[in-house]
Parts: C-alpha cells; sequence; structure tokens
C-alpha cells in the first residue's frame, strides 16, 4: 500500500525516510538487542541518544550557547501556564498580542498567574489579520512579551515587520512556534524563550521543546509544581522523571534528516515554493478562496474555502480516495486547511493541486 499524502495539523506526517529508518531500528537499535522505546532512559546507550539529539538541534537552528534545551512534558499548552509561573508574581503585568484561538488560550490560562495586557486583537475568535502596529498598546512594566508567531487554525502568520516592533520593546519576547519551528531560518537571540509541541514539526506527539535563555532560569514562583518549573529540567538534563523517550529518539531522526538534507535554509526554499503555488493555485483558480490577509498568509498551514460549501464533503471524500488526508479544516473556522510541514514533499503539493483543479473542473 502506498504511503498517503496527510495534510493533518497535527499530528503531522513525518518524513518517509525518518519513517523508514524508525522501522529498521524499531526491534534492534544499533545491536543492542531491544528498541530504544525499551531503553531506561539513564542508560549510557540512551543518554547518547539524548544528547546527539539535542546537538543536531542546536545546529539547524543555530541556537547560542547561553540557550537551554528542554524536553518537556504536557504539550506547548502546559507553556501556558509554566511560562508566568517562571517568569513573573501574580500582581506582575505580562503582554499579550491575540493573533487567533491559541493566543486566546495562552491569554486565558496566563490570566490566572499574572494580570495580562492584551496589546492587540481579541476582538474576534479566528481573525484573517494581524491587528495594525498603530494600535498595539505594550505595558511599560510588562515582565515579558507572548505571541504565537503562526496560528494553525486560520493560517494566519507573524511576518518580519510585526516582530521588529516586538522586538523593539526590549522585553523579553516569548514564542509559541508549534506551527512554523524550523521552516526558515531565525535569530533565536532575539527571543526569551522559544516553545513548541512536537506533533507538527518535530516529530511525534508526547513532546515538546523549550528554548530558554539562561538568565530566565530560577525564578519560578515559590508555588510552580516541580514538573512546571523549567530549572528543574535544565539541572536534570530534562530528566527528572521518565521523560517521552520514543520521542524524543524521533525528533532526534527528523533534526539529522534536516541536517542531511540541506538543514534549515534548504528547507526553507522548499517551503517557500510550495506555499506559493499552493496559494497562486486557489488565489487565481475562482472556485478557491483563502481570506488571510495576503501579506501575512502562513508558509505551513494554508486554509482554503470552496465557492459552494455543499460541496465540502464531496470534496473530502473525493481526496481522501485520492491520497490526500485530514484536508477538513479545523471546526472553529470551517473550509479546508492543507498543512505543509517540513515532511510534506513538494510532490505532495502538487498532488494536492492536481487534485483541485480537476474537482473544479468537474463542479463548475
Amino acid at each position: 500500500m502506498a504511503r498517503a499524502f496527510n495534510f493533518s495539523a497535527g499530528p503531522a506526517m513525518l518524513p518517509e525516510a525518518v519513517m523508514r529508518r524508525a522501522e529498521s531500528e524499531f526491534l534492534d537499535w544499533q545491536n543492542t538487542g531491544m528498541s530504544v522505546m525499551e531503553m531506561s532512559h539513564r542508560s549510557k546507550e540512551y543518554m547518547a541518544v539524548a544528547h546527539q539529539m539535542e546537538a543536531d538541534l542546536r545546529e539547524v537552528m543555530a541556537i547560542p550557547d547561553n540557550y537551554k534545551v528542554l524536553f518537556v512534558h504536557g504539550g506547548a499548552s502546559l507553556q501556558f501556564a509554566a511560562i508566568p509561573m517562571n517568569l513573573a508574581e501574580q500582581n506582575d503585568t505580562v503582554d499579550y498580542i491575540n493573533t487567533g484561538v491559541w493566543s486566546t488560550k495562552a491569554i486565558k490560562e496566563a490570566s490566572r498567574f499574572a494580570k495580562v495586557n492584551v496589546v492587540a486583537g481579541g476582538d474576534e475568535e479566528n481573525p484573517t489579520e494581524i491587528p495594525a502596529i498603530s494600535d498595539w498598546k505594550f505595558s511599560a512594566d510588562a515582565k515579558y512579551i507572548h505571541i504565537c508567531s503562526n496560528e494553525t487554525i486560520t493560517g494566519l502568520e507573524f511576518q518580519e515587520e510585526q516582530l521588529e516592533v516586538v522586538f523593539a520593546q526590549g522585553k523579553p519576547v516569548i514564542a509559541d512556534m508549534s506551527s512554523n519551528i524550523m521552516c526558515r531560518e531565525i535569530d533565536v537571540s532575539k527571543y526569551a524563550m522559544i516553545y513548541a509541541g512536537a506533533q507538527k514539526n518535530i516529530g511525534p506527539a508526547g513532546l515538546a521543546i523549550v528554548i530558554v535563555r539562561e538568565d530566565l532560569l530560577g525564578n519560578a514562583r515559590s508555588d510552580t509544581p516541580t514538573l512546571m518549573n523549567w530549572d528543574v529540567y535544565a539541572n536534570n538534563e530534562s530528566m527528572f522523571n521518565t521523560p517521552a523517550t520514543y520521542a524524543w529518539y524521533l525528533a532526534g531522526l527528523v533534526f539529522d534528516w534536516i541536517k542531511t538534507t540541506g538543514g534549515v535554509k534548504h528547507i526553507a526554499e522548499v517551503n517557500k515554493r510550495k506555499a506559493a503555488k499552493l496559494y497562486d493555485y486557489i488565489d487565481a483558480s475562482g472556485f478557491y478562496s483563502n481570506s488571510i490577509k495576503l501579506e501575512q498568509r502562513s508558509v505551513m498551514n494554508v486554509t482554503f474555502s470552496l465557492k459552494d460549501s455543499d460541496l465540502d464533503a464531496a470534496f473530502l471524500e473525493q481526496s481522501k480516495a485520492a491520497g490526500l488526508l485530514s484536508l477538513k479544516g479545523h471546526k472553529a473556522f470551517g473550509g479546508m486547511r492543507a498543512s505543509i510541514y517540513n515532511a510534506m514533499p513538494e510532490e505532495g503539493v502538487d498532488a494536492l493541486i492536481g487534485f483541485m483543479q480537476k474537482f473544479a473542473t468537474e463542479n463548475a
């Protein structure tokens, strides 16, 4: 059976080369007679896996030496609470820019642990553009500024213009990069902390990655739960308790795949082509449409609607039969969504466009 092209927003597809390597090592990793998932996380064999994985991530993202890389539980959502608990007290002000559902969730959770100032946004659940910079209202005393760099549900993404204004405030910048981490090169040193759930561009679900500047460690409030305290992870090589060992291993294979396929720079070039050709077809089709502001469209999550929503069910049924999976949009936004993360090959996007053309012709 041929592998399908899986356009799920997460858990998302993994590179085929990674899956095949994992398959070949599944029962017997490097002649140990056991699978990686069976190893003690404190064994020298597994520690070698963990150390190599971190080294590869540091290389592909050019992470400076004064940043710790933590492999944590609870997905990105647990960090919604961990961030204020590690960086602020109950009466401190923290700044959040609201660009959609995931920003809203982060704001709701942070509001339990600090005073949240919403810099901009929040008037609608699923905005199709980032509020004008002229309307942003930062706090003078904010402990940090939080952004969701890419809203997965709508496909709305921060662009360099907006980011530079955020950096210019001189406050620690925290970014949820779950949907677009490693999709292009970034300057990690501009951020105080980056976090991402693994199940989109990193590996399988069950793992989240935190990249945090060392000077921010050791400041957690006294009532912070142990496994939400970044310092605990940093001081124990993320092994205070048993971590998601197999997810670590698979993420490490993904980082190695990025390295051996030309690095993030090459990945970014492919991603740019994939997104451009899909958006270009949608815009020119007259049958499909995208509602996100042109200059702020996501490179990773392409949302679109059919001209007649009564055709949605047929589109999904026929696309699935064609080996194009998980194209249904999020229930909060509707329509369709093609998540074209790093692991989605360019031929997958070509196959999707070909199907969309055929469907449009047959249903014009």
